[in-house]
């Protein structure tokens, strides 16, 4: 375990999760325990968070700029 602030913050936590996604997890994220695994999806799932939240402020900032933007895809076209 981490002896930064973030361990002094941890907590006991009883949960009931799917073995097999555990197992899945532990396997792509290459960790070598449970707790490991659950600790570094959640850093994951924070982190993805945060840039979605990046991303959206920029495109309304870039929307609220007025600015003119051409579809050469043509995906934007409706029905």
């Amino acid at each position: 375990m981490r002896t930064t602030a973030t361990a002094r913050k941890q907590r006991h936590k009883h949960l009931v999760l799917d073995q097999s996604k555990i197992r899945k997890a532990q396997k792509a994220l290459g960790t070598r325990t449970e707790t490991e695994t659950v600790e570094r999806a959640l850093e994951i799932v924070i982190g993805e968070d945060e840039k979605n939240r990046r991303a959206w402020a920029a495109t309304e900032k870039l929307i609220q700029s007025g600015i003119q933007i051409k579809d050469v895809f043509e995906r934007l076209k409706k029905g």
